[in-house]
């Protein structure tokens, strides 16, 4: 099905479903989305039961965002000049690779014959892997998006492509807490690389879609215009920004296996329903907003997200039970999915079709490795004052970068969709 062929109902919440490639595509980004939460989750649990250091999942973020931030702008400039199908069929045969790797390197025979000391920094670098993939998935991703939809369907497409990223994010940590408690992490890397094998398949239906820049400079000048578009727009940059330090501040999620083993004692099983509740609450909410749009006021609108999230931080913190922290982490995981629907959409309204691979680049430094980076500051804070008053102290950071962000950009709170100027006229958003 053509996009110019399609007349675009601006009621119909399932618009973009409409179109064949783009299934092909949430079916990608699901199942891919569900091997790398399993992953996240039983790797975390994996190496914290054998160390019992905080530090140590701190680590597991570092070894990730490193490289991920390091080829970010690298990536853009390939994602823009790239056929989007074969480069992601590297970069998933890739992660393939360093999953099965994994699987050899923490089965039991391995722990028989060599030492945890080997066994773990194998684990950082195959992480550190990922990282490298992680830097060419993510505009690679966004830059094949817009070109399988008509820019009226972004709206509706950042929503359904959250929300299969937040149902996959759901089902993966859950099952994969399940299965590793119940089977072991040998079985639950036997099921993470079948879902990776999936995603693998569903690119096959992907058409090859042509490059949309052609290089006419040097690198550095290529890359150095993305980094200008970016940084000309306030309402993007203000995004960025705002994203990148409350979940900086806020990536206490990344303390979640302490709470499961030390304070809340609920094992492997609980942990992942704990990172399933987050979930759960993201994707629920996104469903909600496939029928009434945050993009009413966006930037006010993301603002209350915001300061929503801080605070179920703080709750999830203090929380003694093991049921108002899945409750406090649903609350977190509804928040931040308004905040992910508000700034997707922003980002595909301003962006020319040319730079959508750049931009994204800059995006994923600012936010694509936050997670990892809160991740490293949590465990990091958690190492100094204890676990709990991390978690405090990150909610309320971030709760204060609310408050600046509010003060300092009241000129964007009125603003509309209809105020958010198109991508092919944008020069400066007010």
């Amino acid at each position: 099905m053509e996009a110019s062929s399609v007349i675009v109902e601006k009621k119909d919440p399932f618009a973009s479903l409409r179109y064949r490639e783009f299934r092909s595509y949430l079916g990608m980004r699901f199942f891919f989305t569900f091997a790398y939460q399993m992953q996240a989750v039983i790797i975390g649990f994996h190496i914290f039961k054998i160390t019992k250091d905080p530090l140590a999942l701190a680590f597991i973020g570092l070894c990730e965002a490193i490289p991920a931030i390091s080829i970010a702008l690298y990536g853009g400039y390939v994602a823009d000049k790239t056929e989007k199908r074969g480069l992601l069929l590297k970069i998933f045969s890739g992660v393939f690779l360093c999953s099965l790797i994994m699987l050899v390197t923490t089965s039991n025979k391995m722990h028989s014959y060599v030492p945890t000391s080997f066994i773990i920094p194998i684990m950082y670098f195959m992480i550190f892997g990922i990282g490298l993939a992680r830097g060419f998935f993510g505009p690679a991703t966004f830059s094949l998006m817009a070109q399988i939809l008509p820019k009226p369907l972004y709206p509706n497409a950042a929503t359904w492509s959250s929300s299969s990223w937040q149902m996959a994010s759901i089902a993966g940590p859950a099952i994969g807490g399940l299965i590793y408690g119940f089977y072991g992490i040998t079985i639950t890397y036997l099921v993470i690389i079948s879902f990776i094998f999936f995603a693998l398949v569903c690119i096959f239906f992907l058409k090859p879609h042509p490059p949309t820049f052609i290089p006419k400079e040097s690198i550095v000048k290529s890359l150095k215009e993305g980094i200008n578009f970016v940084f000309k727009s306030k309402m993007m940059l203000g995004a960025m920004s705002l994203d990148l330090f409350s979940v900086f501040f806020g990536g206490a999620v990344a303390l979640l296996p302490v709470f499961a083993d030390e304070i809340l004692r609920v094992g492997s099983e609980g942990l992942g329903f704990m990172r399933a509740s987050a979930s759960l609450g993201s994707v629920l909410t996104m469903l909600l907003m496939t029928r009434f749009s945050p993009m009413n006021r966006p930037w006010r609108n993301l603002l209350i997200a915001v300061t929503g999230f801080a605070v179920s931080i703080i709750c999830y913190g203090l929380s003694t039970s093991f049921y108002l922290t899945l409750f406090f982490l649903f609350c977190e995981g509804a928040f931040d999915s308004v905040s992910v629907i508000i700034r997707s959409t922003i980002m595909q309204l301003l962006t020319p079709d040319q730079m959508r691979g750049r931009v994204s680049a800059v995006n994923s430094m600012f936010i694509g490795s936050s997670n990892e980076i809160g991740a490293f500051e949590s465990g990091l804070t958690a190492k100094l004052m204890r676990t709990v008053p991390a978690v405090v102290f990150g909610g309320s950071m971030t709760l204060g970068i609310a408050a600046i962000t509010y003060f300092k950009t009241k000129s964007l709170l009125p603003l509309t969709l209809n105020d958010i100027k198109p991508a092919d006229k944008i020069e400066e958003q007010i």
